[in-house]
């Protein structure tokens, strides 16, 4: 079957409703990659679905856990085209179907599922926060839910949630001193404007102590298609949580990017705009290795005498070389006050470190954390401070 232009015609439109609804799913679908489908279709049979499923599966999902989604979409919305009528112009809140429909994905159910509008609520003072009508054990599951298995709208809401968690870093006692009550030494400045003032004589001796100040921080941050999710979520959090700091903010794939100028943006959501133009290798492979030997080079100035605490954000699937891997962990250990590794496979209770340079890490990193869900990140800090504790 020759086909014409796919952009003309009620195919074009189907196309582009489709598209919305896999948006709506959580799905990375924009106007490019409907243009890709667009060619896909013109080079394969319409007349036979599931090559028509194979040319859109192709070009419409990169992403393992949401290849089930687009299946139960595409069976929803392809199935009889008064559905797509139905859930484009948003008169039904459910697409109905004479038989019981088969058993769908949470996303997909929620895609497919077209709220009735509802008049504005009254207004008032905006505060992100779990929604009050949640129960308790609603509440309590969205604050261990692993963020990959989030719907849409919970991605969006943890999203926000993220931006409210504190991080108080750890202190140590910097070379600058101040005036003490429980000092070690003699605060000589002050006692020479002491004696000047009472002819030489002084009553107490001041004392002096050392400046406490926060740890340098640098974040590596794994932009691999596995921490797609967990790789957004964290660039969120640590916007707010660093935003009186100066942090080295760094992701890595295939290559090694800074993102100190999208992190001077005061709002996050700006941020991430900047940051997703920034980095070119998001959703490829993870090169760890290479991307220490770019900090050793060209970064090494982030690296504060043994001060600077190193946060490795990655699931430890690296594909790159071990050998250099293990290489420039070694030296990054040996400068850095702590190294720690956070984890989002911590989420299986029998994890293991099997894969080739997870057993690199975990050989070298201080200490390995879990970062999955809210809970888990909203003890971060205190987890920091305790390891710092040992260190000392």
């Amino acid at each position: 079957m020759v086909l014409g232009d796919a952009r003309t015609g009620k195919l074009a439109a189907n196309l582009t409703g489709f598209g919305r609804l896999l948006r709506r799913a959580g799905l990375p679908v924009d106007s490019a990659r409907i243009s890709l489908a667009q060619q896909a279709l013109a080079l394969v049979d319409i007349g036979q679905k599931r090559d028509v499923e194979a040319a859109l599966r192709a070009v419409l999902v990169s992403r393992q856990e949401d290849q089930q989604v687009f299946a139960d979409l595409f069976e929803a919305y392809f199935r009889n085209p008064e559905i797509a009528k139905q859930l484009m112009a948003q008169l039904l809140p459910q697409a109905k179907a004479e038989n019981k429909p088969p058993a769908r994905s949470a996303r997909a159910q929620e895609a497919l599922h077209v709220p009735k509008p509802q008049a504005p609520p009254p207004r008032q003072d905006e505060k992100i926060e779990l929604d009050a009508a949640m129960s308790a054990s609603d509440q309590a599951r969205l604050r261990h839910a692993d963020f990959n298995q989030l719907s849409a709208s919970e991605f969006k809401l943890i999203e926000r949630l993220v931006r409210e968690i504190p991080l108080r870093l750890p202190t140590v006692a910097a070379r600058r001193r101040r005036l003490g009550a429980q000092g070690d030494r003699l605060h000589w400045p002050q006692l020479m404007q002491f004696a000047a003032r009472h002819d030489g004589d002084f009553l107490a001796l001041p004392m002096s102590k050392r400046r406490p100040t926060e740890l340098p921080l640098l974040a590596l941050i794994d932009v691999s298609g596995s921490m797609e999710r967990y790789a957004r979520l964290m660039l969120s959090f640590l916007h707010q949580a660093t935003k009186h700091h100066d942090p080295g903010i760094f992701t890595f794939g295939t290559e090694l990017t800074d993102l100190s100028d999208a992190f001077n943006e005061s709002d996050t959501d700006e941020m991430l705009v900047k940051a997703n133009a920034a980095i070119a290798d998001f959703g490829g492979g993870t090169q760890l290795g290479h991307a220490l030997q770019s900090i050793r080079q060209r970064h090494r100035n982030l690296i504060i005498g043994n001060r600077t605490l190193v946060l490795l954000i990655t699931d430890g699937l690296d594909t790159g070389n071990h050998e250099t891997l293990a290489h420039e962990l070694g030296w990054l250990t040996r400068q850095a006050r702590a190294t720690v590794w956070l984890n989002p496979l911590l989420r299986y209770d029998s994890y293991q470190p099997l894969a080739g340079g997870a057993q690199v890490l975990d050989r070298h990193v201080d200490k390995m954390l879990a970062i999955h869900n809210l809970e888990h990140l909203s003890m971060l800090a205190t987890a920091l401070a305790k390891l710092m504790r040992q260190i000392r």
